[in-house]
């Protein structure tokens, strides 16, 4: 995976990693009990497992329905549409969840610019965080992983987030993201690649094993 390919955008890239995601996801979900949904989401405070849930369900039916009114995806919008649903069944949310995730890619691939593309990054990031509160393995990792680095790579890149080389100890390739400034630089990350979604999304990397090197882990920070 070098810098040449995350360059290129491929439309079907996002829908791929909601697939893939859901293949895995889904029959996890529906095998675990009711009160496991209540746990709270320890990367996401203030939210269980199931408003994770409900979070990611509404997000990606609102791509479907191409439903985004003034301020959406805020946390204002994101706490309605958890409320929204706060009557609903489990399965009810799972069922939501599916659709979602079969649905919105083709609608992702159809944006050009690419502009809906952080969605599938964030579905497949949520769906790390509630691996990890369920103490499941493979939290930002699995199947998906090699889709979700190409996507993170792209989505640094646009942003224009700086430049960071990444050795990975569990990825063949070295990973270039962000866009390179011209007068910094590029700083450097050696370590998996589970640690470095976690530092890109301001999860937890307590106890993890790396070297961040010419940047502040808060720096690379998507969500900051």
């Amino acid at each position: 995976m070098t810098s040449a390919v995350n360059d290129v955008r491929d439309p079907l890239l996002p829908g791929r990693l909601l697939t893939i995601e859901r293949d895995a996801l889904l029959p996890l979900l529906r095998s675990r009990p009711d009160p496991d949904f209540a746990l709270p989401a320890a990367a996401c405070p203030g939210w269980t497992v199931r408003d994770v849930l409900a979070h990611c369900s509404s997000a990606l039916i609102r791509v479907v329905e191409s439903r985004f009114e003034r301020g959406v995806f805020s946390p204002e919008s994101n706490d309605r549409d958890i409320a929204e649903r706060a009557d609903w069944t489990n399965a009810r949310v799972l069922d939501e969840l599916e659709r979602g995730m079969t649905e919105a890619g083709d609608v992702i691939a159809g944006r050009a610019d690419g502009a809906l593309d952080p969605v599938a990054l964030g579905e497949w990031v949520h769906a790390g965080d509630v691996r990890d509160t369920l103490g499941e393995p493979g939290a930002y990792t699995g199947a998906g992983l090699p889709d979700a680095l190409s996507l993170l790579a792209r989505v640094t890149r646009v942003r224009g987030h700086l430049r960071l080389h990444a050795d990975l100890d569990d990825v063949d390739e070295p990973l270039q993201l962000g866009e390179p400034s011209g007068t910094r630089t590029p700083a450097r990350f050696m370590g998996d690649a589970a640690t470095l979604v976690r530092l890109y999304t301001g999860r937890s990397v307590d106890g993890a094993s790396y070297e961040l090197m010419g940047a502040e882990a808060a720096e690379l920070n998507l969500y900051g």
